[in-house]
């Protein structure tokens, strides 16, 4: 199947990826070590932590994955669709990304919990926002749809059969994107600490003043003279 996504999907999937990138590498440096951009390991944990009885880790773990959870029904609330489309509110839900990463730093600062489940919300509100079901999903926040697409072009490739070359690609770009914002994040993290989640912030919040300029132009060339 082909994968047939506007120029503004593509730009803005590639610049989120680098904002997940940057807020996992940071919450994964600087609280215990726990990533909030993705629940599988996260699930993983709480199994060990349920088998051994860390009533501690049981409650922090399920605070990551009900956070998670409450950002992607964030992102059900104002977005109010199931498909990508230019006119959504998705301007709105980059700003409250972007606030829910500032409300983290400081509370990150002072060791809370809360800094990390606010980070796996912002994270959780921002995979639900780009994702779709007609066909063609989008993630952001992790990257195993991304490598399995890569491992699959790479059967076809040698199997003869045609390579979906619009999906392998923008594979290709959101993983690169969520490594760099790893690398990034890594790098402000080590000079600046939790302040470093004020690049991912700023990233969403001008990602989102972008998609609004652009949805305004759009409009306005197909507004009548």
């Amino acid at each position: 199947m082909g994968l047939h996504l506007p120029r503004w999907v593509w730009i803005g999937a590639v610049a989120l990826a680098c904002v997940a990138g940057m807020v996992n590498v940071i919450g994964y440096l600087g609280f215990e070590h726990q990533a909030v951009s993705h629940l599988t390991g996260t699930t993983s944990l709480l199994g060990a932590a349920l088998a051994q009885g860390d009533l501690r880790a049981i409650v922090h773990l399920w605070g990551m994955l009900i956070a998670f959870c409450v950002g992607a029904m964030l992102s059900g609330l104002v977005i109010q669709d199931q498909t990508l489309k230019l006119g959504r509110r998705y301007g709105v839900a980059l700003a409250l990304e972007a606030a829910l990463l500032l409300l983290a730093i400081p509370l990150f600062k002072q060791q809370q919990i809360w800094g990390a489940l606010l980070a796996a919300m912002a994270c959780g509100l921002q995979n639900a926002m780009v994702t779709t079901y007609s066909g063609a999903a989008v993630r952001t926040t992790h990257l195993s749809g991304m490598f399995t697409d890569l491992g699959i072009g790479l059967g076809h490739l040698l199997r003869g059969m045609p390579l979906p070359m619009r999906r392998l690609t923008l594979s290709g770009l959101i993983i690169s994107g969520f490594l760099g914002g790893g690398v990034l994040g890594a790098w402000f993290y080590r000079h600046w600490g939790y302040d470093a989640l004020l690049a991912p912030a700023l990233l969403t919040g001008s990602t989102g003043i972008g998609y609004v300029l652009y949805r305004q132009w759009v409009q306005a060339g197909q507004t009548p003279p």
